[in-house]
């Protein structure tokens, strides 16, 4: 078949590209042929096609996402302007579809999480009215974060986030979601988790990357303790700091690959202050890390998360909620020990499977100290834990896991 992959943005590593470039990895080993279509794209120009007003930036869109939440009513003219993109956004659907000869859609999370609504109500209309088959790839519904509580658009979310049709599939990443779309929807759907590709090694330390230590400013005998996430409050960074704190070890660094991004930098401050409270070193390298190697203007080089995934012994990640986890699948990619807070879709999904992790429970015990510190004093022990996660991880949430599912959803 021609499937066309349909989101916001196709570009950069957020979880949505990166999960939607998995999928369309299996599904041409499949035979299948992928296109894209979205506002923003890094993809192939001769397979894919950019609407710059599919995008959650662009002007239009903000103007319509500035009026619609946080209030519980909406003036003609904002119901006009939605109706009109959404119009011109199924107009080029079509377009998109007659051009590639689509015989499938697969709305990537842009008809769950309602940050661009006139695509949302695009996708729903021009799958009622072609009766495409379509899967969904639901990654964040609406119902899930606090900022899309009050509004203005009840009617629209009923309708399109997600839309009921008998010719739409819907797949979830976790359980509760699945849970959760049954309760309000009224729909079944397939899970379907984040996966990683476990059937290739990783990659080895080379002449690039054999430096990291020195380069972030770290001893070769000091402990690497990586916080591998963006800088929000969700992920829970506090207890990672406090943990070292307790470790009362000043070889003991945290090392945070990412910075805050778009969601603002009082808590990055916040957590600066506190670190230096506890007496704890803090390293934020945002600025040595990119997608892809390279010397940035200072003449220093810029390495990959991969890169940084080999010099740690231990990664924290105390989550207060995760959608699935990625990070944690590059843990038990990189091999690599795992503190984690059992945030609910770990205990409901993926610890069930088995995985030796040093687990929290909302908050750093003594216990969980003793256990880092005899972790990291263990290496046999150390060694045995991280290759019975990889084989877990391989079984459960490898591309041949992924390959298992998609062939009867697209069959």
């Amino acid at each position: 078949m021609n499937i066309g992959f349909v989101s916001t943005r196709f570009a950069g590593t957020d979880g949505v590209s990166l999960e939607a470039l998995k999928w369309a990895t299996i599904l041409e080993s499949q035979g299948h042929q992928v296109f894209w279509f979205s506002g923003l794209s890094d993809r192939d120009p001769q397979n894919s096609m950019c609407v710059p007003e599919a995008f959650f930036g662009h002007p239009e869109i903000q103007w319509i996402t500035d009026r619609i939440w946080g209030v519980t009513s909406r003036p003609p003219i904002v119901t006009e302007r939605i109706q009109e993109m959404a119009n011109y956004l199924k107009a080029m659907l079509k377009r998109f579809a007659d051009t590639f000869q689509l015989d499938c859609l697969v709305p990537e999370n842009c008809s769950t999480i309602p940050v661009n609504i006139p695509l949302g109500k695009a996708i729903a209309e021009f799958l009622a009215e072609t009766n495409m088959p379509a899967v969904a790839h639901h990654h964040d519904f609406y119902w899930e974060r606090q900022r899309f509580s009050v509004n203005a658009i009840p009617d629209i979310l009923d309708t399109a986030f997600p839309p009921r049709l008998p010719n739409l599939k819907h797949t979830c990443i976790n359980q509760q979601a699945q849970e959760q779309l049954s309760l309000r929807k009224g729909v079944s759907s397939t899970l379907v988790p984040n996966v990683f590709n476990f059937e290739e090694s990783p990659p080895e330390i080379d002449e690039w990357s054999a430096d990291v230590r020195k380069e972030i400013g770290l001893a070769e005998d000091d402990i690497f303790i990586l916080q591998p996430t963006r800088i929000v409050p969700r992920k829970g960074i506090e207890h990672a700091i406090k943990l070292i704190a307790m470790m009362e070890n000043p070889k003991c660094k945290l090392i945070i690959s990412h910075s805050a991004g778009d969601e603002g930098y009082e808590y990055q401050h916040m957590l600066k202050r506190l670190a230096e409270d506890e007496g704890v070193d803090l390293y934020i390298i945002a600025d040595r890390v990119s997608e892809q190697r390279h010397y940035n203007k200072n003449g220093e080089k810029m390495y990959t998360l991969w890169d940084i995934y080999h010099h740690a012994n231990l990664v924290t990640y105390p989550s207060l909620y995760e959608g699935f986890g990625n990070a944690l699948l590059e843990a038990f990619y990189f091999k690599k020990p795992v503190l984690i807070n059992k945030y609910s879709v770990y205990t409901q999904d993926i610890k069930p499977k088995g995985f030796r992790l040093i687990e929290m429970d909302g908050y750093i015990t003594r216990d969980n100290v003793a256990a880092v510190k005899h972790l990291l004093e263990h290496p046999e022990l150390q060694r045995d834990i991280v290759e019975t996660n990889y084989e877990l991880a391989q079984q459960h949430y490898g591309y041949a896991a992924l390959n298992s599912i998609l062939a009867p959803l697209f069959s």
